[in-house]
């Protein structure tokens, strides 16, 4: 490495947030952009480790070492072709990955880890200030056709690989605009939508055909579908969100939470929403259900609505602030994050299970809820939940957001007429080559795997990509990541 006792002379710095008083009022990006300068000296805390453990727990197996050498040295053009080597889309995951590698940094064994994402996002992002990073398209064409079913992350990933491979590639989406969860399920203040359109805008000119608004298996038939393409790759995520049966679902002022960061999303663009649609978080008390990404991302549009009070509650106890035996190093531990939309306020409550919906007048009111423990396990050795007795209490809300994640992909009419089988858990089931039960219509994503991150759904839009040109090729010069 460029300086072989950087971590000894320099300690951990990350991006820092713009002011909570100046954020909340706008759906502009929170986090303020380091300089070149500051990220060339984060780089030189990377030690050249003997394992980099950093390319083992990243899902694109990422050649983290090998570009903060090249960026501490100003070898920017060479850190940025590492970079797009096994990520399509570094200013996407520069922003919103979880950092599963700063987790097995080896420098975090007794000290705060390399900034990689950080590091990350300053390469990408010096390559399109510089011009660096450009449109450039397949020397020729191999005269196959593939159609992908969703312009999410994964879709996208296998897009932009099969396009590499010098294919003609159609991406059918079904929403207005493509981007998928990446489009409408990220708010503006995590990810810009510029930043989208700009990486859109390349694929475009690179010969990716992107269509929109159209429902494949109802304004295409699988018939015109078949005929028109080689090979399908089914990438349209996992949409069916999880509900709660509970006593009292029906009242009104209950939503589950991607209706409303798409609304949000959508009147940011600049769309207006109907105001008998509009779910309006204005001068209300908001409870969100659901300890995740998707319910803190509630939380920071319920602040920017103008809430009167945010709650957010979870089922699943409080996790430790640090690492536990469960978790030991390289491991990704499950520790208790504080995401920049807490920071903004509002009220986070663990081991709460929600048993009835009160309302009136048809509007829901109150959450009838009790505390909870899992210190009890199975035969098994799987947590039991129990009930704590005489912890019953109640929370005022005028507006509930379901946040509880997502249970599968949605099952319609596409997949019934293309005949692919599901797995156990109603995702689409495939083969070790991504390839479903029909033969030619491959699958990727969180439509295959379920719920997951935009880093692995990226990972397997690559995998899926190879597997895809090795079935029509024979082989395949892509790589299998």
């Amino acid at each position: 490495m460029g300086d072989p006792r950087g971590f000894l002379k320099v300690k951990r710095e990350g991006s820092p947030y713009r002011p909570v008083c100046e954020r909340v009022k706008d759906y502009k990006e929170v986090s303020a952009p380091r300089d070149d300068e500051r990220s060339k000296e984060q780089s030189s805390r990377c030690m050249d480790c003997g394992t980099p453990f950093c390319h083992w727990a990243c899902p694109v197996g990422n050649y983290i070492p090998e570009w903060n050498d090249a960026m501490f040295h100003g070898h920017w053009k060479k850190a940025i072709d590492l970079l797009h080597a096994t990520n399509n889309f570094p200013e996407i995951t520069g922003r919103l990955c979880p950092a599963m590698c700063e987790y097995a940094c080896v420098l975090g064994i007794n000290d705060d880890p390399v900034t990689v994402r950080e590091n990350e996002l300053a390469i990408i992002e010096h390559g399109f200030r510089q011009g660096i990073i450009k449109a450039s398209g397949p020397a020729k064409r191999s005269g196959k056709r593939i159609a992908i079913i969703g312009s999410g992350p994964a879709g996208l990933a296998c897009a932009d690989q099969l396009n590499k491979a010098g294919h003609e590639v159609t991406v059918y989406e079904k929403d207005d605009r493509a981007g998928g969860i990446l489009r409408y399920g990220i708010p503006d203040f995590k990810l810009e939508k510029w930043v989208l359109d700009r990486r859109l805008d390349i694929l475009k000119k690179e010969g990716v055909k992107l269509i929109t608004s159209v429902n494949v298996g109802t304004d295409i038939t699988i018939s015109e579908l078949r005929k028109g393409f080689d090979a399908v790759c089914l990438a349209g995520g996992s949409r069916v969100p999880r509900d709660l049966k509970i006593e009292g679902r029906e009242l009104k002022g209950i939503h589950f939470a991607m209706d409303f960061l798409v609304q949000a999303n959508r009147m940011v663009a600049g769309e207006k929403i109907l105001e008998d649609k509009f779910i309006d978080a204005k001068g209300k008390r908001i409870v969100v259900i659901g300890g995740g990404d998707t319910g803190s991302d509630c939380v920071g549009v319920s602040h920017r609505h103008g809430a009167s009070c945010v709650v957010q509650i979870e089922l699943l106890p409080q996790p430790s602030e640090s690492r536990t035996g469960e978790y030991n190093w390289p491991k990704y531990p499950l520790l208790l994050k504080r995401s920049s939309s807490h920071e903004e306020g509002g009220e986070r409550n663990w081991s709460i299970l929600t048993k009835r919906l009160i309302g009136v007048d048809g509007r829901v009111k109150r959450l009838s809820c009790v505390r909870v423990s899992f210190d009890q396990k199975d035969e098994r050795g799987r947590p039991l939940m129990r009930e704590l007795p005489g912890s019953e209490f109640e929370i005022e809300a005028d507006l509930v957001i379901l946040a509880m994640g997502f249970v599968h992909p949605e099952h319609d009419i596409l997949l019934d007429a293309l005949g692919v089988k599901l797995d156990p858990y109603g995702n689409v089931a495939t083969d070790d080559k991504y390839m479903t039960s029909a033969k030619g219509v491959f699958s990727a994503g969180d439509m295959r795997r379920g719920q997951s991150l935009i880093v692995w759904a990226i990972s397997e839009g690559r995998r899926s990509a190879h597997a895809i040109d090795k079935y029509l090729m024979g082989s395949s010069n892509l790589p299998v990541v």
